[in-house]
């Protein structure tokens, strides 16, 4: 059988016996396909209102760790400032390049280049793990250096902040490893949109610890 591209597929008729692209499971259809994905999909806007519903509740969580930050740093007496671990430049370097890699995954997926999409899509899983050892070496450097827990307010809020970041992050680079070998032939989302969604949880953490990362570099 011919070899057809993402886009052909989809447009393949449920009466002809359009089923997706089959062995990899790159895009649904097993039961056929309608213009906004697999027959009897959620739409993609159900799925976006409920991921934004979620990333405000996570960015009212940081707010509130946030302005206790604040208001402890100026109102105290024993707020102690210590040296960030450097690494943490490269760790904000790593999230940063993993934005752009998973953009990269999008668009191959968008053209139906199905090695193309996989292997930026790996790659941005490998920069996820990659900064989140690196946040875990940040934290060894400072208990080398005395550094703990409950050693100061500031290293207090240092571990808190980036602990919860670093959480929040993991989660994301499940939904990475998830959407990489799902078995998409009886879903009832797309994998276009999942991956959709993935990258804009993706860039909202990416510029959270931006955010974070200088809160952190100024209160010091």
């Amino acid at each position: 059988m011919a070899r057809h591209s993402i886009v052909e597929e989809a447009a393949v008729p449920v009466a002809a016996g359009g089923a997706g692209i089959g062995a990899g499971g790159f895009d649904s259809g097993g039961g056929g396909r309608g213009p906004d994905g697999p027959r009897g999909a959620v739409p993609q806007r159900t799925y976006m209102t409920g991921l934004t519903m979620g990333m405000a509740a996570i960015l009212m969580f940081f707010m509130a760790l946030v302005s206790a930050f604040i208001v402890r740093q100026g109102l105290s007496s024993d707020w102690r400032a210590f040296p960030l671990p450097p690494i943490l430049w490269v760790n904000t370097a790593i999230l940063l390049a993993s934005s752009f890699t998973i953009e990269a995954s999008r668009r191959k997926l968008a053209h139906g280049d199905r090695q193309g999409f996989r292997h930026w899509w790996f790659t941005t899983t490998a920069l996820g793990l990659l900064f989140v050892a690196g946040q875990l070496v940040a934290w060894r450097q400072l208990v080398h250096a005395g550094v703990y827990l409950a050693s100061n307010p500031s290293s207090s809020f240092f571990y808190v902040l980036t602990a919860a970041h670093g959480i929040h992050l993991v989660g994301g680079i499940v939904a990475l490893i998830a959407i990489a070998y799902w078995n998409w032939d009886h879903a009832r989302v797309a994998r276009s949109t999942a991956t959709q969604m993935a990258a804009v949880y993706w860039h909202f953490l990416d510029g959270l610890w931006i955010f974070l990362f200088l809160l952190l570099k100024l209160g010091q």
